[in-house]
């Protein structure tokens, strides 16, 4: 691992992004010893019904048109298909593996992981170092990672972090050694014909708003006045013509810390749940965010809850705050469920997400004349030695007689890495 680089203070701006192919299914096909190109395998937990989502299709599938995402039912039917049940703690091994070689390359204040999948790098320091340019650089990595742990994996190089991450989805995925790299003098080019809903973080919601301003493509974007979409969309606005001109001032070496900390938590339910069943689920989850919180040292004075209906039928998204930051969990269970009951509809419920916001330290706490503080402070001490026994024996240990009833997602949810097995 490199930890104790100095380079140069003149080096070129060159940022590279790799990024794992079709990382869960391929991470399957060398588990099973089966070629990735020659193997029709999905990765999706076959028990949970057909509704459930498929988290990977091997580059054999991909190539006959089969996408990434999609849901069981939604797949051909064909009788050839291997299915893989998720094994999160295996992914993100291997996951950990990658890095651990990317780390024998570059130091750690140049590698930036962006997810399980994908990691950003900044090759400027170590390219006099290597004496090799980036193209080549990256292919010596590419080949690395695939000696060892036989991924596979594409590259994106670039001026900045936008424009590598932009020739990755673009370019490189279609390219023969899956490397691409892109200049700042090319986007005319390469990138301004392309439509603008193809621009790395415009989502369909924002490509419908841009097309009613009359922004159809990227140099559309690019050439619409600045000052107009800043009024629109703020601090948006200068990202979204800045990246259509291919400018991006972050610095991999600058680490992002939030302006207002908090932590989330969120579930997609295995079935619909009706509005009387869903309190239930929430109180579990609650529960479980607070363990983090308390055991952070944190309180929080606001709460946020999201709801989303099934079959696109929408939801909805509320935030409450508190009178008092608190780490109690009935408290906080109960500003949820104000948000929830003031809010939600007749209609099937699928997904819940909320979070804790506003964070301030434990030693931070204010109390008030309604406040008894000696029956707070027994309190607290009860829920943090529930805390430390789920800790150290595990989230199931204790649980509340509610995990009996049938709406309850807590036990298997305790047994799941990001939502699948472990």
């Amino acid at each position: 691992m490199l930890k104790n680089i100095q380079p140069t203070l003149n080096y070129p701006s060159v940022v590279a992004v790799l990024d794992l192919k079709s990382f869960y299914a391929v991470v399957e096909c060398v588990e099973r010893g089966l070629d990735p190109y020659t193997t029709p395998l999905i990765v999706a937990d076959k028990t949970r019904g057909t509704g459930t989502i498929v988290l990977a299709v091997s580059p054999y599938l991909r190539l006959q048109g089969i996408p990434s995402r999609l849901r069981v039912f939604e797949l051909p039917k064909r009788d050839d298909i291997i299915f893989a049940t998720p094994r999160m703690s295996l992914y993100l091994e291997k996951s950990a593996q990658v890095m651990s070689i990317l780390l024998d390359f570059v130091g750690e204040d140049d590698l930036h992981i962006y997810s399980v999948d994908e990691a950003f790098l900044n090759l400027g320091p170590y390219l006099k170092l290597y004496q090799q340019s980036p193209h080549a650089l990256m292919k010596t990595i590419k080949d690395t990672i695939y000696r060892k742990l036989k991924l596979l994996a594409t590259v994106g190089i670039g001026d900045n972090p936008f424009l590598a991450k932009s020739a990755l989805d673009i370019e490189a995925k279609k390219a023969k050694d899956g490397i691409a790299t892109w200049h700042q003098d090319e986007i005319q080019e390469k990138f301004w014909p392309l439509p603008v809903g193809e621009m790395w973080g415009i989502a369909s919601r924002m490509e419908h708003r841009l097309h009613q301003l009359g922004i159809m493509t990227i140099q559309d974007l690019a050439q619409f006045p600045e000052h107009k979409l800043i009024a629109l969309y703020g601090i948006m606005g200068k990202q979204l013509h800045d990246h259509a001109n291919g400018i991006d001032h972050s610095n991999i070496r600058e680490k992002y810390q939030p302006k207002e900390p908090g932590i989330s938590m969120g579930q997609v339910l295995y079935r619909d749940y009706s509005i009387d069943e869903v309190p239930v689920v929430i109180r579990e989850m609650c529960d479980d965010l607070t363990l983090r919180l308390r055991l952070q040292g944190q309180l929080s004075s606001l709460v946020h809850l999201s709801i989303g209906y099934s079959a696109s039928l929408g939801g909805f998204s509320h935030q409450m705050s508190l009178i008092r930051a608190t780490d109690d969990e009935d408290t906080l269970y109960e500003a949820l469920m104000r948000i929830y009951h003031r809010y939600v509809e007749a209609k099937p419920i699928r997904n819940i997400t909320f979070a804790f916001r506003k964070l301030n330290p434990l030693d931070h706490e204010q109390l008030d004349l309604f406040t008894d503080a000696e029956t707070t402070d027994k309190k607290r001490r009860l829920q943090l030695t529930i805390a430390h026994i789920k800790q150290r024996y595990g989230h199931n240990a204790i649980l509340r007689t509610s995990a009996l009833l049938k709406a309850s997602t807590t036990r298997e949810r305790h047994t799941l890495i990001g939502g699948h097995r472990k």
